[in-house]
């Protein structure tokens, strides 16, 4: 590209930095939208991340022989756009969780407070070694946890719970994902 032969290397450097921070991240939350099964959102990150480091990887390559610098801002744009994507994925939350909790004195009024949140709770009765408890799922976007957490804690501070990805349900929150087809369904089949 003509207009980045008249930058000074400190420049160039900090866009090779900043593209690669840009590349990393949406190779990070590509890769969460293929474990999801987002198949749409996954081409299009897909996409712009093989453009932008093709646009980058060309110009550290023709001019990093003559100056160390673009390499470096090219491998600390890497490193660096592993942590924003994890940060940025975070904060999309993209995807659906099963929150389970067990309340020891609190179920019925729980399930009562997490049902006005969400329309899907189940509860489960149990017991652990001495007491009777109430086990709750509650199927949720991952946006939605903390103030689901939130809003159970107010019912039962003392509640335990553990929050797991939901990759498929009959639910409507998420299109399941299909099943392995054509060569993969064969060795799937051992």
């Amino acid at each position: 590209m003509p207009f980045l032969d008249t930058l000074p290397v400190w420049a160039l450097a900090l866009l090779i930095f900043s593209l690669r921070i840009v590349d990393v991240s949406l190779g990070t939350c590509r890769t969460i939208a293929v474990v999801q099964g987002r198949i749409g959102t996954s081409v299009l990150l897909g996409f712009f991340e093989v453009l932008i480091w093709i646009t980058t990887v060309s110009e550290v390559f023709q001019r990093a022989g003559g100056n160390p610098w673009l390499l470096l801002s090219y491998a600390a744009g890497f490193a660096c756009g592993n942590g924003a994507g994890i940060w940025l994925e975070r904060r999309l939350a993209m995807g659906s969780v099963i929150l389970r909790i067990v309340s020891h004195d609190a179920g019925d009024d729980l399930a009562d407070a997490l049902r006005q949140r969400s329309p899907r709770v189940l509860t489960f009765e149990g017991s652990d070694e001495e007491h009777a408890v109430t086990l709750l799922y509650v199927a949720a976007r991952r946006r939605q946890v903390r103030r689901l957490i939130s809003a159970a804690r107010e019912v039962d501070p003392d509640l335990y719970y553990a929050v797991d990805p939901l990759r498929e349900s009959n639910w409507a929150m998420a299109q399941p994902v299909p099943g392995p087809t054509g060569w993969r369904s064969v060795l799937k089949k051992k």
